[in-house]
């Protein structure tokens, strides 16, 4: 990312942000809401346009790509994990993980089966047949990570994916979220308010209305996630 400007619903989003994230590196972007961290995400996603700079996925110019690409480069490469679950509620956990495999052509019985390993790497297999209606909040989070990285994405964006969550429950589905990215050398993209991170993740950056103002790496080894069991 360089000298990169965006715009979002009519206002500077973000300004001048130049930005390289190390292939398997994971990255927290923390500042205060509407610093511009979702239009980091977007624009890293191909998903916000770009006003000025360039955005570049590998050798891939992400910002010079027309839509159809940006979208195939999103399908086969890029993990999403926003900031609530939005699970199909007539689906169940293990069918909701299974989505992105299924729409990509994966037949049904190999879908399934991949999904139902990535709840249980997640601690989520315990409810794997239940509807999001049954779930809790931190269990419809878990089946988000896995809907995110069922496909063995190269790069996951999780927009504030403790947002939805609090205390233990948000320092666990981090921790779950960290720890499957690591595992499988993934490079994440991380936002968030707090310092709930700091002690997970490579590096974090600060962004403040739009510009990035901050960037430090963490002091010796990130913490080695604790396991964190759900109630099945």
């Amino acid at each position: 990312m360089r000298r990169l400007y965006c715009d979002r619903e009519g206002t500077e989003a973000l300004r001048d942000v130049t930005l390289d994230v190390d292939e398997g590196e994971i990255l927290a972007v923390i500042g205060p809401r509407g610093s511009g961290r979702s239009s980091l995400l977007g624009c890293l996603a191909g998903r916000l346009p770009v006003r000025e700079g360039e955005v570049w996925f590998g050798d891939l110019p992400v910002h010079a790509l027309p839509e159809a690409a940006r979208a195939r480069m999103r399908r086969e490469h890029v993990g999403w994990i926003g900031d609530a679950p939005r699970l199909l509620p007539e689906l169940t956990a293990r069918e909701n993980a299974a989505l992105p495999l299924l729409l990509a052509g994966t037949g049904s019985r190999t879908a399934h089966r991949v999904a139902g390993e990535w709840l249980a790497r997640l601690d989520a297999d315990g409810f794997a047949r239940r509807r999001p209606a049954a779930l809790t909040r931190a269990q419809r989070q878990r089946v988000a990570i896995a809907r995110a990285l069922v496909t063995g994405p190269t790069v996951l964006l999780a927009d504030e994916p403790g947002a939805p969550l609090r205390g233990r429950d948000r320092l666990c589905a981090l921790r779950a979220l960290v720890a499957a990215a690591r595992s499988h050398h993934i490079t994440a993209v991380i936002t968030g308010t707090g310092s709930e991170l700091s002690g997970l993740v490579d590096r974090v950056v600060t962004l403040e209305d739009g510009q990035l103002v901050d960037s430090a790496p963490i002091t010796g080894a990130p913490t080695a996630p604790e396991p964190c069991s759900l109630p099945g």
